[in-house]
């Protein structure tokens, strides 16, 4: 199998085979991969990776890594802190050579995290069981046994707790170990780490978690020390596909969506510094810019209380030098504004120096910011730019207020 290594937004030119260009082709949508035919050599093609980074391997043709051109521990970061999967002080004790590809270093950091969870022994809770058995235990399902048995007495349908490690915590471990395990790790370290942990796990059921479903756990004194692996668990499901492929050629793959990642680090931050609960912070609220609401508008980062929307935002994983935003950018967050009847909003930018420039809107009584977030420096670092960009964001909360009563 030949192994591409790419980076994000970075054109590599390479020769491409008439089967491995088919190869990519199939699955350019899903690496968000432009490809482009390199003028001096027919076999040679021109690859740009845009803001999804990871890995596809294709069938036992390519394999695919794509690096992200932040530090693979800040893109960690990002990604599990949006999760709420652990405390920024746990990543800086577990870092990664900037070379190492994002799926070795979750890996090693996904069986780092099983390791310590595991310490103390697999977690059990209780679980509700239905079954058909031949002594009662726990409660006669009444209905059931009519409706089942016809007046057999035995077996007997019964529902009863019962205290076993087959819960869910540890079917979304497993389920990770077992994504992870799909790909073709470069590591035997990574490899061998993931066998402990699949082996440790021998006796919990292997349960299939769509992406888009991956329950929540909520966590408590009994089940803290699982709140990383957990974190980490969910992450990887989210971002993993077993069979990737179209038709036959299998491609299990690990990719995250720089954009989406960011944008859900940006909300969770900013929820987390101003203690707000989730709510408060919906999902891509649905808005609607004209009175006959046929124009959608879906910000990505808006506080609403009750009825009441008290600020909007949008976040850009991209570079920009402050004051010079894309007009189109402060169009968007213009019609944000006006559509959810605020004084303003912010731009948060993912690269640059970290500064805010402000754009005082002529006839509309609007002031636009303008935010970058430098993401280069340590998690607290990173946090520490998200407490001052909270108290931005209650300031134009205070000038909502003063609109109000203007």
């Amino acid at each position: 199998m030949r192994t591409l290594d790419l980076k994000e937004y970075q054109t590599e030119t390479v020769k491409l085979s008439a089967n491995e260009l088919q190869a990519l082709r199939t699955h350019q949508e899903q690496l968000v991969l432009k490809i482009d035919r390199a003028a001096e050599d027919d076999d040679a093609w021109r690859l740009t990776p845009k803001s999804t980074v990871g890995a596809l391997d294709i069938g036992d043709l390519l394999s695919v890594s794509i690096r992200p051109k932040l530090d693979i521990n800040a893109v960690l970061f990002l990604a599990s802190y949006a999760l709420g999967s652990f405390e920024p002080r746990q990543l800086n004790s577990f870092s990664f050579p900037e070379a190492r590809p994002p799926v070795e270093a979750m890996a090693l950091l996904f069986a780092h995290a099983a390791r310590h969870a595991f310490s103390r022994g697999l977690l059990h809770g209780y679980r509700t069981a239905e079954e058909a058995l031949l002594t009662v235990r726990g409660r006669i399902r009444v209905v059931e046994q009519i409706r089942r048995r016809f007046g057999i007495p035995f077996p007997v349908e019964v529902r009863y707790d019962d205290f076993t490690e087959d819960i869910t915590e540890n079917q979304l471990v497993k389920a990770a170990t077992h994504a992870l395990g799909a790909m073709r790790l470069r590591d035997p370290k990574s490899r061998a780490t993931l066998g402990r942990v699949a082996a440790t796990l021998k006796s919990v059921s292997l349960v299939h978690f769509p992406p888009q479903s991956v329950p929540k756990v909520t966590f408590n004194r009994l089940n803290e020390h699982y709140r990383q692996v957990v974190g980490l668990s969910r992450l990887i499901l989210r971002h993993t596909t077993v069979e990737a492929g179209r038709g036959r050629i299998r491609a299990p793959g690990f990719l995250m969506d720089m954009n989406e990642v960011f944008e859900e680090f940006v909300r969770c931050a900013l929820r987390v510094e101003l203690d707000l609960p989730e709510r408060a912070f919906p999902d891509k609220p649905g808005t609607f810019l004209d009175e006959d609401r046929h124009i959608l508008l879906k910000p990505d980062i808006a506080w609403r209380v009750g009825r009441s929307w008290r600020f909007v935002g949008d976040a850009k994983y991209k570079r920009i030098e402050p004051p010079h935003a894309p007009s189109a950018d402060l169009y968007q967050l213009l019609a944000y504004a006006t559509a959810l009847d605020l004084p303003g909003g912010m731009l948060i930018y993912a690269e640059g120096e970290p500064r805010t420039a402000i754009h005082r809107i002529r006839h509309a009584r609007k002031q636009l910011a303008v935010v970058t977030l430098d993401l280069t420096g340590e998690p607290g670092e990173i946090l520490g730019q998200m407490s001052e960009l909270a108290d931005q964001v209650r300031a134009m909360d205070r000038m909502r207020l003063h609109s109000r009563t203007a």
